[in-house]
């Protein structure tokens, strides 16, 4: 994602590019170009969610949360996943 991200312009259209990407994506920052994310389950603080906040928002990733602690999901397991469509 943040290699999408560092190679799309404002309009959100990818250009080629090459090399190492310093981008941080935040819900600050915002994204120009993806519109989904898969992804797994991080804790509450993992500075990876910023990430996740910035293409689902805030709402939309809470309710995610609570859905999938409510249903057994557990932090870092495998297969669990969350797939961010907003």
């Amino acid at each position: 994602m943040r290699a999408l991200e560092t190679v799309a312009d404002e309009s959100g259209v990818a250009h080629p590019g090459e090399g190492w990407t310093e981008l941080v994506v935040t819900p600050e920052r915002g994204v120009r170009l993806v519109d989904g994310l898969l992804t797994g389950w991080h804790e509450p603080r993992a500075s990876h969610l910023a990430l996740v906040e910035a293409v689902a928002g805030r709402d939309l990733l809470s309710r995610s949360y609570d859905a999938a602690l409510e249903a057994g999901y557990r932090w870092h397991e495998f297969g669990d996943l969350h797939l961010v469509l907003p």
